[in-house]
């Protein structure tokens, strides 16, 4: 797989996760477990975008 490839797909993840954490937030009982379990791999995967991008 290539960088760019690569790229799109830890970005295309990244919006997955920012879509499941609103759905959450909208929820009538919004678990905070699985909303900070979200954001943690959000994070994760934005730290990994920077990496590709500057490497």
């Amino acid at each position: 797989m290539g960088a760019t490839a690569y790229l799109l797909e830890l970005q295309n993840k990244h919006a997955r996760l920012d879509e499941k954490i609103r759905k959450e937030l909208r929820s009538p009982l919004p678990d905070s477990l699985r909303i900070s379990s979200l954001k943690k791999q959000k994070l994760h995967l934005k730290e990994q975008i920077s990496q590709v991008k500057t490497a």
